[in-house]
């Protein structure tokens, strides 16, 4: 009888620690129930990336661009990040870099410039988190003209933002 009590107190007690301690593997996948993001505006000159709700900040922050961060990208290879209005076109739950959101880059005019330069413009500019490629980078600005931002902050931005949001990146 003793065991038999001793037995329950012992299941009971881990059935607790399961349900209280078990540690959860993280996701990647967040909720947002905030205000809705109705714009980006990167400052790629003070290497800032602001989510905007109408005329508010909602948050704040610092960004890697291209390995070539000044100037408008001309054509693929440069490794220069796009300037303009661009949209977030598509959301990628299963990027290379964590997760990324799809920029609408190239627009007619930047598929012009690069023809008249005899060259393709390129694409897939992303806003993306770094991935495999975390602290392998020696340089603040390492990307093929991305805009990266680490994991956890790649996971609030893929939260908050859908695709048709206008994103404005100033140089």
């Amino acid at each position: 009888m003793i065991s038999t009590i001793r037995n329950l107190l012992a299941l009971t007690a881990l059935v607790l620690l399961a349900a209280c301690g078990g540690s959860q593997p993280h996701s990647k996948f967040r909720s947002y129930n905030g205000p809705p993001v109705t714009q980006i505006v990167v400052e790629k000159g003070d290497r800032q990336m602001f989510l905007l709700s109408g005329s508010t900040v909602l948050k704040a922050y610092d960004i890697g661009l291209g390995f070539q961060p000044i100037g408008h990208k001309m054509y693929e290879g440069d490794g220069r990040t796009p300037e303009g209005i661009y949209f977030i076109d598509r959301q990628n739950p299963n990027s290379q870099y964590h997760l990324s959101l799809g920029i609408s880059y190239p627009d007619p005019t930047d598929k012009a410039r690069a023809m008249m330069l005899g060259q393709q413009p390129g694409g897939d500019i992303m806003i993306h988190g770094r991935g495999p490629y975390g602290n392998q980078q020696k340089s603040r600005d390492w990307t093929a003209g991305c805009i990266a931002v680490n994991d956890q902050e790649i996971e609030e931005i893929f939260a908050m933002v859908r695709p048709g949001v206008p994103v404005v990146i100033y140089p």
